[in-house]
């Protein structure tokens, strides 16, 4: 079991790497080299030897491979990224960037993504190097740039252009997964992450006739937008259930003693109280306009009209999802991806997914651990490339009011010590019997 020093390095890990601000605006506006340097030297005390990899200047990754007894098993891949999205520090209690420790909570951007996942790896590794602990199949440790933006910087370079830093792993486990999730009821889940929707993020565009604000114009942009926006907004997206959504309905149902009808998901959903808020956005595919952009002045019609639309389908999804988008956008409206990855399913019956699970519930006995899909998408997209399957673990026990998904990209973003605490030595039980 991971020593108390592990315990301790966990909160100083995590309060330090959230004072390194490592803010991703997007478009290559971030600097993560003084986080991969903190991170690469923690690693090195610890007897590894972690390499530094960068595609642009200050955007820096760093790599690590702990070598396994068994060298026929295959490597398990151990990731987490440095980066964080923005932080306006006048809508903070706390500044965002001090990593402040405050009656056992530590608060900072990136305390629930993900440097607090990034501290507990760091821990866990230095932990077996002071027993001389060494896990059954080599474990690959990637701390990447760019997850909050295109990963063009991080996982998708590194999967690109350094595949060999990878070699044999099969398996890769990050962020999104494992945490305590309390319905309300005074039950308590554990969701592993088996699965991710596809990310599809659109640029669309309307071209009219441009002219004066006074005059009929039956070509106007802005007008064959907003109607193109109006049809995605109000879309409803069919059903379609994939394995691990199906397996997360049965096995919820099952901890409320009620029977998973499939054939009518809704109906099944409003069953299943608080625990429908794990599994009611991944059964369909989404689409939500986020963003618009039209015109210089008001008496003026542009020709040109456009909007971003943030896009998600689940697996086996993608076609459906093209033409659906293709008819709701009309003839007047182009539209195209700008940002695009794959939808990920990994199996839930697998001796990975079984031995995360008995690490959870070993700590959170009386708890429920159940497969979902993540709404979202992670670096495991990125590294899917390589053939390596995804699970969503960063195990943390969370007090009930505790708002876990809203504090992801929110406003005082914040860690239990205690959760720290459980992290290392759930992810500690994992490690040494995957």
């Amino acid at each position: 079991m991971a020593d108390q020093r592990a315990l301790e390095e966990v909160v100083t890990f995590t309060s330090d790497l959230i004072r390194i601000d490592t803010t991703n605006r997007g478009g290559g506006d971030c600097r993560e080299r003084p986080a991969a340097e903190y991170a690469a030297a923690r690693l090195a005390e610890a007897g590894l030897e972690p390499v530094l990899l960068e595609r642009t200047p200050g955007r820096t990754n760093v790599v690590a491979r702990l070598e396994g007894t068994d060298p026929s098993a295959d490597a398990l891949l151990l990731h987490g990224h440095l980066d964080v999205v923005p932080a306006e520090p006048a809508d903070w209690s706390v500044h965002p960037f001090s990593g402040e420790i405050r009656d056992g909570v530590v608060w900072g951007r990136g305390a629930v993504d993900m440097k607090n996942m990034d501290a507990m790896i760091l821990s866990v590794v230095r932990s077996w190097a002071r027993e001389g602990v060494r896990p059954r199949r080599d474990v690959v440790i990637a701390f990447t740039a760019d997850e909050e933006a295109s990963a063009a910087d991080g996982a998708g370079f590194l999967a690109d252009r350094h595949a060999g830093l990878f070699e044999g792993c099969t398996e890769g486990v990050s962020e999104s997964g494992a945490y305590t999730f309390h319905d309300g009821q005074g039950r308590q889940f554990y969701p592993i992450g088996a699965g991710e929707r596809g990310t599809g993020w659109m640029r669309l565009t309307a071209r009219g006739r441009a002219g004066h604000g006074s005059k009929v114009n039956r070509e106007n942009a802005v007008t064959r937008l907003a109607a193109a926006i109006t049809r995605i907004g109000g879309h409803e997206w069919p059903l379609r259930l994939t394995p691990t959504v199906r397996a997360a309905l049965t096995e919820i149902a099952a901890v409320y003693g009620v029977d998973a009808d499939l054939s009518d998901v809704d109906a099944l959903l409003d069953k299943l109280g608080g625990a429908a808020k794990l599994v009611e956005a991944t059964v369909r595919n989404s689409t939500n306009p986020t963003m618009l952009d039209a015109g210089y002045k008001v008496n003026v019609i542009p020709g040109e009209a456009v909007a971003h639309v943030d896009g998600r389908f689940l697996p086996g999804s993608e076609d459906e999802f093209r033409a659906t988008m293709d008819r709701l956008t009309g003839p007047d409206v182009d539209w195209e991806f700008v940002h695009r990855e794959v939808a990920l399913q990994a199996p839930v019956d697998s001796p990975t997914f079984a031995r995360m699970r008995e690490a959870v519930e070993e700590f959170a006995p009386g708890a429920h651990t159940v497969p979902y899909c993540m709404s979202g998408g992670t670096d495991a997209k990125q590294f899917a490339r390589l053939g390596i399957t995804g699970y969503g673990f960063a195990p943390l026990k969370l007090p009930e009011g505790f708002d876990y998904q809203a504090l992801f990209h929110g406003v005082d973003e914040r860690v239990p010590v205690e959760a720290l605490e459980f992290g290392v030595r759930v992810l500690d039980r994992f490690l040494r019997s995957a």
